[in-house]
């Protein structure tokens, strides 16, 4: 299923509010956030979703270059931290042409992923398993829609073998976990531009 969403300058109180749900729950069902920004649970899961970066028809979207929205991603990437709540500590531990590799900290727990980069076009994280979380991926891909008309699209899958199956609750519940990681990592880029952080001197 695709859902399009138009991410806008919103306070996040609501997403506060709904993560802070989520932590209630993760401590109670022994959930996990991964570092693909999503979480994961033992079921085979595939989800992706829509966010409209630009659209001329709309003055209470800002506009962002393809350029900018790379550099943004791209400090998704490289400094998880600030996008990613949980998440302790991020690390590059390897890097070699349009591959990189990373250790995340989570508390007492180290995930480890591999990403893949087409400049300008689409990222691709693969997350190993661990005895907590089953492998999973996560697929930003920058897509054109003619007009000025910039999507971005994020693609989860999890990948459960080896780990026991939940019900349909769960999964649902990931889902909107994934759509909310995935407006909430727009937004932060959008305040970085607006803060300049996004130019090319820095």
């Amino acid at each position: 299923m695709e859902h399009t969403l138009y991410v806008q300058r919103k306070p996040i109180g609501a997403v506060n509010h709904y993560n802070r749900s989520i932590r209630a729950k993760r401590r109670n069902r022994q959930c996990r956030l991964s570092p693909s920004a999503g979480i994961l649970y033992a079921a085979r899961v595939k989800y992706e979703h829509l966010v409209q970066i630009n659209d001329p028809l709309n003055p209470l979207i800002d506009p962002l270059s393809r350029d900018k929205l790379w550099r943004g991603l791209m400090r998704y990437i490289e400094t998880p931290v600030a996008f990613v709540e949980g998440l302790d500590r991020g690390t590059v531990t390897a890097r070699h042409d349009n591959l990189l590799q990373r250790e995340l900290q989570f508390g007492r727990h180290t995930v480890r992923d591999e990403v893949t980069l087409v400049p300008m076009q689409r990222i691709h994280v693969a997350t190993r398993a661990t005895p907590e979380i089953p492998a999973g991926t996560l697929t930003i891909t920058i897509e054109d829609h003619g007009m000025e008309i910039l999507c971005v699209r994020f693609l989860y899958e999890t990948f459960p073998q080896g780990h026991p199956p939940v019900g349909a609750e769960y999964r649902e519940a990931m889902k909107v976990a994934y759509k909310h990681a995935g407006i909430d990592i727009i937004r932060r880029i959008r305040e970085y531009a607006q803060e300049g952080r996004l130019d090319r001197l820095h």
